[in-house]
C-alpha cells in the first residue's frame, strides 16, 4: 500500500474531528508551529494541510489571526434551463454594476468571432442573497450590432432582455451554447465577489447565436462550494410497442 504524504495524514487528523462536530463553526485550529509540534512534523507540512482544508472548504485563513472552522455555507442553485435565456439568477437578487465599450480581448474575440481589439460592449452584475455577492455575470457583444442605434446595453430600456433587444436589432437569437468549467477565481473578480483571489469556482460560458454568428457570449461565475448548476432536461415519450 502507498504511504500517504505527511501533510494529507495531517489533514486526515483535522478533519475528522470537524467533520464529527466536535470542532463547530468559528473554532480556531492549532498555528501552524503548535501543530508541528504536537504532530512532529515541520511547519511546512503543517502550512500545506492547513492550505488543503482550506481548499476544501472545511476551514478559513483569517489573515494575522489564523485559521477557524468555516460555516457550512448555503447552496444556491442555478437553472440554466430558463425559457428567457436570462441569467437565471434562481432566488439570488440581480445588482447591475454597468455597461462599458472597451477594445475585444482573447478570449472573448474568439468566442465572438471578432478580430483582436474589436469594440465590444461589456456589462457586468452580481447575484446577491442578503446583500452578500454569491455571483458575478459579465457578458460581451459586438458593439457593431447595435451602435448607432436604440438597441445598444446603454440605450435599451432596463426591463428589454437579451433575446427582444437583439431581435429587434435584426439579430433573432435561435441557439445557444453553454460550456461548464472550474478554474480559479482572478483577483479582478475576487473584488467584486469580496472573495478571495485562487479559490476554485464554477465558470458557465454561455454563447448566444443568430443563425452562424454569435451575437453575445458571458461568463457565470460562482464559488464551487456554494453554487450548484440545475439542468432539467425533456425526453421523448418513447412509442408504446406494436405502434407504427
Amino acid at each position: 500500500m502507498t504511504r500517504k504524504p505527511r501533510y494529507v495524514w495531517l489533514a486526515d487528523q483535522l478533519r475528522a474531528p470537524i467533520l464529527r462536530g466536535e470542532m463547530p463553526p468559528g473554532t480556531r485550529l492549532p498555528s501552524r508551529t503548535r501543530l508541528a509540534r504536537s504532530y512532529r512534523v515541520s511547519e511546512q507540512i503543517s502550512r500545506t494541510a492547513l492550505r488543503l482544508l482550506v481548499t476544501e472548504g472545511l476551514v478559513e485563513a483569517r489573515p494575522g489571526s489564523g485559521y477557524y472552522v468555516r460555516d457550512t455555507p448555503d447552496v444556491f442553485r442555478i437553472c440554466r434551463t430558463d425559457s428567457t435565456s436570462g441569467s437565471g439568477l434562481g432566488r439570488l437578487a440581480r445588482e447591475p454594476l454597468g455597461t462599458e465599450q472597451e477594445p475585444g480581448e482573447t478570449p472573448v474575440v474568439e468566442r465572438l468571432g471578432l478580430r483582436e481589439e474589436e469594440p465590444v460592449y461589456r456589462t457586468t452584475s452580481r447575484g446577491l442573497s442578503a446583500g452578500r455577492p454569491i455571483t458575478l455575470h459579465r457578458s460581451w457583444e459586438p458593439a457593431a450590432l447595435t451602435v448607432g442605434t436604440l438597441r445598444t446595453p446603454f440605450d435599451a430600456a432596463s426591463d428589454a432582455g437579451l433575446l427582444e433587444r437583439l431581435g429587434a436589432a435584426g439579430y433573432p437569437v435561435d441557439r445557444v451554447v453553454e460550456e461548464v468549467g472550474v478554474r480559479v477565481l482572478r483577483e479582478s473578480e475576487a473584488v467584486l465577489l469580496d472573495s478571495a483571489a485562487g479559490i476554485p469556482v464554477l465558470v458557465v460560458e454561455r454563447t448566444h447565436y443568430s443563425g452562424n454568428r454569435p451575437v453575445e457570449t458571458s461568463d457565470l461565475i460562482g464559488t464551487a462550494d456554494q453554487c450548484r448548476l440545475l439542468y432539467k432536461l425533456t425526453l421523448a415519450r418513447p412509442r408504446p410497442r406494436g405502434r407504427p
